[in-house]
């Protein structure tokens, strides 16, 4: 059967090529690349390379989400699942959950008109005074109403901050800076920092829009008048437009559109913008004068894709309907600007065709153990992780099992192979009693768990996990951790090769596959443990990210 597929999507793949408008990959070193391809392996390891060599190989062309070749690493994944004794969990009593997508983008410049007692309208300019923004959620976006400063449009009471203090925002257009304080914890700082969070606290508070404001000329604002008419990517409603992102956000103002807006306000402009060159500054929220109505539309562009979901199911009769998932995100970014070789193919073998392999040699190991998990483990790759954590967002809020009996989840996100590591990095470990059962798990191997090697990064909001975190469900990210030769390694794949041509199975340094053994061995303790443990997952007492989506057991 998977050689009949192979053969299959061979022949599609071909004539898919011969469609598309874009070159060939020149061609590199075939004896270089066959050497890699033949070098014999124990037979673990082997499977394990198969299935990067089919999932990163140039005819899988990037594995964009939504592309045909997409589909066909899908339906791959699915047959690996089926083979490793998994039920499907999908749709229809398939493997495959359908993922509606939809490309959006400003459709023109929008319109931003400020209106004072007394004056005549003022048109901003676009490019010198603000940026539109696209409303996912919208095809025309008209809101007139006056306007509100909320500093930095942060709530959050373990710092004692509340930008809103003193101020109703109802009906109002709420306008803040960009960033977050450097002296929030960094994952915490990551979550503010990343946009969507503000708006959903504007819309908590009633406003109809939100206003970024960038805290210096460049590059931020020159960046957003430079990309303002990029696609962007969510999952689509029935209508065909996406999903809604809280309050939407209407455009980016440069300091001289912010001067405009702030022109007779109690605090001056001037004042508030020599104060955002601290990040620590707190700035009373007010009511500006006048009022500003914004005119935007958008376009939107249906595209399909789909998550791969299997399980074992839990042979405990009190807790076996609970669930742990096992996470990885099987698109990349597909093909693009061509290298310094003249490669055009964003193969993603670390990115994260790695992680997928892994997931499947996972499996397995449930299967081939003898011992069902007592809890049900259910194995998910998702789509469109590259566009925005989509596919895992999707199948957080459409759960194809209850989400009150979704107990974890552990994702798997481009581990770096090239050294023979001896830690684990476990970002979200401290956050809840997960960290406790990671690090027994992992000890029972000879490895520790190693700390966070750049807080700074804010890792823990950055993949697909973050978006069972966001529905509430304790949750960790594992990587080989960077011990030793891992932050040479880290270095070298995050400067050379990620989201690169390179990222492929002839890079240097070259993939180690029993590294790769010993990171499902890691991954495959963690998930026993998790799924036959007496007591589920919860969230640290006072932790931010459970009181925030209201996890379990965090009060």
């Amino acid at each position: 059967m998977l050689r009949v597929l192979g053969a299959a999507a061979l022949a599609m793949m071909a004539s898919v090529a011969l469609a598309k408008d874009t070159p060939p990959p020149k061609p590199r070193d075939l004896k270089a690349i066959n050497a890699v391809m033949t070098a014999a392996l124990p037979d673990d390891q082997a499977a394990m390379k198969a299935h990067v060599m089919f999932l990163a190989s140039d005819a899988m062309r990037g594995r964009e989400a939504g592309s045909p070749e997409y589909d066909i690493a899908a339906q791959y994944v699915a047959a690996q699942f089926y083979a490793a004794g998994l039920r499907p969990a999908g749709d229809d009593g398939g493997y495959l959950q359908q993922v509606p997508l939809t490309t959006y983008r400003a459709a023109d410049r929008g319109n931003f008109v400020l209106t004072r007692a007394k004056r005549a309208p003022l048109r901003l300019q676009f490019g010198e005074d603000y940026s539109p923004a696209a409303n996912p959620a919208a095809r025309e976006t008209a809101i007139d109403a006056p306007v509100a400063f909320v500093g930095y449009g942060i709530v959050d009471p373990q710092a004692g901050r509340d930008d809103y203090a003193g101020v109703d925002v109802r009906g109002k257009i709420v306008v803040y800076f960009a960033g977050a304080p450097d002296s929030l914890p960094s994952e915490v700082r990551a979550h503010f920092s990343g946009g969507g969070a503000k708006q959903a606290i504007a819309a908590e508070r009633g406003a109809l829009g939100t206003l970024t404001i960038e805290r210096t000329d460049a590059p931020g604002f020159a960046r957003a008048a430079t990309n303002w008419d990029r696609a962007r990517t969510t999952w689509a409603r029935a209508d065909g437009t996406g999903k809604p992102d809280g309050a939407p956000n209407l455009g980016t103002l440069s300091p001289a559109g912010a001067a405009k807006l702030f022109d007779g306000s109690r605090t001056s402009w001037s004042q508030l913008l020599k104060m955002s060159g601290n990040s620590e500054a707190r700035f009373k929220a007010e009511v500006l004068p006048g009022s500003l109505a914004v005119a935007l539309r958008s376009t939107f562009e249906a595209a399909q894709s789909s998550n791969v979901v299997g399980i074992i199911p839990g042979s405990d009769p009190v807790i076996g309907k609970q669930v742990v998932v096992l996470s990885a995100h099987l698109d990349h970014i597909g093909v693009g600007k061509p290298d310094a070789s003249g490669d055009t193919i964003y193969n993603g073998a670390e990115d994260n065709a790695v992680g997928i392999a892994s997931l499947i040699q996972e499996a397995r190991r449930f299967k081939t153990s003898g011992k069902p998990p007592r809890r049900t483990v259910m194995f998910l790759a998702v789509t469109a992780e590259e566009k925005g954590l989509v596919g895992a967002d999707y199948f957080a809020r459409h759960p194809t099992v209850p989400l009150a009996n979704i107990v974890a989840d552990v994702n798997l996100d481009m581990p770096i192979l090239t050294f023979a590591f001896e830690d684990m990095t476990v970002y979200g470990a401290d956050r809840s009693t997960l960290g406790p059962l990671v690090a027994k798990a992992v000890g029972t191997l000879g490895l520790r768990m190693g700390p966070d090697p750049d807080p700074s990064q804010g890792f823990f909001v950055r993949s697909d996990h973050y978006r069972f975190v966001q529905q509430g469900v304790p949750s960790v990210f594992l990587w080989p951790g960077q011990a030793g030769a891992g932050k040479a390694a880290y270095a070298d794949f995050l400067g050379n090769h990620y989201h690169q041509p390179s990222d492929d199975l002839a890079q240097q340094p070259a993939l180690d596959w029993a590294q790769g053994i010993r990171f499902v061995d890691a991954n495959y303790a963690i998930a026993r443990a998790i799924a036959d443990a007496d007591e589920r997952p919860r969230w640290n007492k006072g932790d931010f990210f459970g009181l925030l989506y209201h996890g379990h057991g965090a009060k």
